[in-house]
């Protein structure tokens, strides 16, 4: 039986978890010890560790995330990049973290959903929006960085 020494864990919206950011915290969960969960709808390799687990849910629009959702404790950490997600979790009380070292927070998330629904009104509209940037180094330092905060706070 493991014992942790912090009473949160981590949540991690596997399916389009940069492969970086999964090494980060996998990394992270053996160093501090801390519960960590990859939630997917498909297999995810996992590094071997008793703090670090996969859930295979099945397919299924936000199947995984409300798998998340339902599982989430004031205090645990969610890493995503689905912002309806980030904004449920904020809303169970917990903390939400991108995987470009971004947290979610009360103050930022409403214009984060106002601007997603807007960007998803317009590609419905035939407007070609373009995508994020492709994913850098420096969001795998800050994503690091803003982690070891977080955890160092635990």
């Amino acid at each position: 039986m493991v014992t942790q020494k912090a009473s949160i864990q981590i949540w991690v919206d596997a399916d389009a978890c940069p492969n970086p950011i999964k090494e980060i915290l996998f990394r992270a969960a053996k160093r501090v010890e801390i519960m960590t969960t990859f939630v997917a709808n498909q297999e995810v390799q996992i590094s071997a560790s008793p703090y670090i687990k996969a859930v295979q849910v099945r397919a299924g629009l936000d199947v995984a995330d409300k798998y998340i959702v339902e599982q989430l404790n004031p205090g645990d950490l969610v890493i995503t990049a689905d912002i309806p997600l980030a904004a449920e979790a904020i809303a169970k009380g917990t903390v939400a973290l991108n995987p470009r070292g971004e947290f979610y927070t009360d103050g930022n998330i409403r214009e984060r959903l106002s601007l997603r629904n807007f960007m998803d009104e317009l590609r419905s509209d035939g407007v070609d929006t373009g995508g994020p940037p492709a994913f850098s180094q420096r969001d795998r330092q800050n994503f690091a960085n803003q982690l070891d905060r977080f955890l160092q706070r635990q």
